[in-house]
């Protein structure tokens, strides 16, 4: 007769993971709010932070369990990149794509910068106006955070046609929730950041979307789950506990589009994302041309390979500042050990 061993109970009981508002906070949420976490013998309180500086000193100095995090800040924090070094792990990948970049109704109409099938065509419509305004103010685009691959995406879609971003334009970064404001106001002429940001620019009339990061780098990881090394090390029944509710999460999303639109109302509860996404019918996941992936064969899973993209553009700002990447750093964030270990994979 054979026997299933049950995994070891959570060291932890109560803990505190925080999130900022954007649609990849899903699992996070819908773990919490269909019982995933409870499941697992962990009781989870979700902390809403509205800029990813702050999210990660609150890791970094254990005022939080653990976080949603772009997915180049582990790396960034271990290398000490933006602050003091902190060794930090992602268990767990929390999303692909997601991400738009979208420019003001006026540069839309102004340089014919629109959205297409290749994310190429409008960015060369915005760099034959730029060409053809030397001299005026640059456009003021904002970006979440410098070691993100919103920084990065920006950069790359600017390059298709030949625009230097030190020159060309003015790159400054903002939190998220800050973005759509900044727009309608004019303090930024557009922007890159993960959903409902950019769709919701266009809802009010603000913007419009002109590429996405599917486009431009397609099914790239997004959001981690991410956790100081000390923490992984003190705690790893729980940490297992974790990947497990929220692998969980992932497939329950995947059994039904009922589902889809029984997260998006609990999305939608102000202590998550509010009204932020109140033009939203659901989470329209996978469909174009976002095409953020929440669940699937293989998404949720790390490896150093996932994070090749942005660990090229870490490895060239550090070489820029006299330094090189540390590959055993790199593979220690995205290993996909402790993954394969809680899931069995």
């Amino acid at each position: 007769m054979s026997t299933t061993a049950m995994p070891p109970s959570p060291e932890l009981e109560r803990l505190t993971l925080g999130f900022i508002p954007l649609l990849d906070a899903a699992l996070l949420i819908i773990a919490r709010e269909q019982g995933f976490f409870a499941e697992q013998g962990l009781e989870v309180s979700l902390s809403r932070e509205n800029a990813w500086s702050t999210l990660r000193d609150k890791v970094a100095a254990g005022l939080l369990d653990g976080a949603q995090m772009l997915a180049p800040l582990p790396l960034a924090m271990s290398l000490g990149l933006g602050r003091a070094p902190c060794d930090a792990r992602a268990p767990i990948i929390l999303s692909r794509n997601g991400n738009t970049l979208t420019l003001s109704e006026r540069l839309c109409h102004d340089s014919g910068a629109a959205l297409g099938a290749d994310p190429a065509t409008g960015a060369r419509a915005l760099g034959d106006w730029l060409r053809r305004q030397a001299g005026e103010r640059r456009p003021r685009l904002a970006m979440v955070y410098p070691f993100s691959c919103q920084h990065y995406l920006l950069r790359e879609w600017l390059s298709l046609a030949g625009i230097d971003a030190e020159r060309g334009v003015e790159l400054i970064a903002l939190p998220p929730p800050r973005m759509v404001e900044a727009l309608q106001e004019g303090r930024i002429d557009g922007f890159c950041a993960g959903e409902p940001w950019g769709t919701l620019a266009r809802h009010r009339g603000a913007g419009r979307l002109v590429a996405t990061g599917a486009q431009l780098w397609p099914d790239h990881p997004e959001k981690v789950l991410g956790v100081t090394g000390s923490w992984a090390r003190r705690y790893p029944a729980t940490q297992a506990a974790l990947i497990r509710a929220l692998a969980r999460a992932s497939s329950w999303l995947a059994d039904s589009p009922e589902h889809g639109r029984r997260a998006r109302d609990w999305l939608a509860l102000p202590p998550y994302l509010d009204r932020s996404i109140c033009h939203l019918d659901g989470l329209g996941l996978d469909s174009a041309p976002i095409h953020q992936r929440l669940h699937g064969e293989g998404v949720l899973r790390p490896s150093p390979a996932t994070a090749g993209r942005f660990a090229e553009h870490l490895g060239r700002h550090m070489r820029d500042h006299g330094r090189t990447l540390d590959l055993h750093t790199l593979e220690e964030c995205y290993s996909p050990v402790h993954f394969d270990a809680a899931t069995h994979h």
